[in-house]
């Protein structure tokens, strides 16, 4: 009996997730090897935080014409090759960099990461940028919240803010039941799938203080949605977005995965981030300057 249960969860979550076992195993949409050398490339780097652990991460190559960063924090499972498509159409005026988040695939550690201000630390290295270049953060689904305290603990170094099918504890009917299904078999789960249900049962004791860092940003932030996400309702980012006063875009047709199906409604959300910093920034006043002091010593005439 727990057999069968078990290769139908499996079944079922790598269906919905559109993942597989191996990099190249999923039908849904290509991974890094389907596309031209120099498209994009596997990287390492140390996670912030005093365990240094290796985070494995996918990346555009160097850019010198790119004036905007595009920091990826991808939901649970954790796995960058599933933004191959979105790296391959990224404008190139544009970088991109995603990780597997501490956990999962390569990046260590082996165990789940349940703290979520430390994975936002661990993952902070991704926002080192060239300098004149700024940082768009996109927190995908549970990276939402990761995303969330990024921007509060490192505000000078994130510049526009989007959050994709973000989770924020409201689940729909499939996550629903993935999540109930896994936390029976969890033990038999492989490490993957066992510390994605780790970590989102911990999400809800820290939502709190999530609640508080994404009042105090001060960072433009665009929320985009599928109108048929069945993880995360539509509903909640709505609701979200009109408490907190943010853009809120709702693709037709779109799931959970919108790196996958919806890759031109995901670029436009991202470039209606980087419009509203843009917008922000030239409607500042300038800066005063300072008269030149009058050589006389007499009074400064204006």
């Amino acid at each position: 009996m727990i057999r069968p249960l078990l290769t139908a969860l499996a079944a079922l979550t790598l269906s919905a997730c559109a993942i597989g076992t191996a990099e190249d195993d999923n039908d849904r949409f290509p991974t890094s090897s389907s596309y031209p050398p120099g498209t994009m490339e596997r990287i390492d780097f140390t996670a912030g935080v005093p365990e240094g652990w290796r985070i494995s991460a996918l990346r555009t190559p160097e850019r010198a014409d790119a004036t905007w960063k595009v920091v990826i924090i991808t939901g649970t499972p954790s796995w960058s090759e599933y933004w191959a498509p979105t790296i391959a159409d990224l404008p190139h005026t544009r970088e991109m960099i995603v990780a597997d988040r501490p956990g999962f695939r390569t990046s260590e550690p082996e165990e789940a990461v349940r703290d979520l201000a430390k994975q936002a630390d661990a993952l902070a290295p991704m926002l080192e940028a060239r300098e004149g270049q700024r940082v768009l953060l996109v927190g995908q689904s549970f990276g939402a919240p990761v995303a969330t305290l990024m921007a509060q603990r490192y505000p000078d170094r994130v510049d526009a803010i989007v959050l994709v099918s973000a989770y924020f504890g409201d689940r729909g009917p499939t996550a629903r039941r993935l999540f109930g299904a896994g936390q029976l078999i969890q033990g038999m789960l492989d490490r993957d799938l066992k510390n994605s249900i780790t970590e989102v049962r911990a999400q809800t004791a820290q939502l709190p203080t999530v609640w508080t860092a994404l009042r105090g940003l001060q960072q433009p932030i665009v929320f985009i949605h599928g109108d048929e996400d069945t993880f995360v309702p539509l509903q909640a980012d709505q609701r979200i977005a009109a408490e907190y006063g943010h853009t809120l875009i709702t693709v037709p047709g779109g799931d959970h995965f919108l790196n996958a199906c919806c890759v031109p409604a995901l670029l436009g959300a991202f470039e209606q981030a980087i419009s509203e910093a843009e917008g922000r920034e030239a409607a500042q006043p300038p800066a005063t300057q300072p008269q030149d002091p009058d050589p006389s010593g007499g009074p400064t005439l204006r």
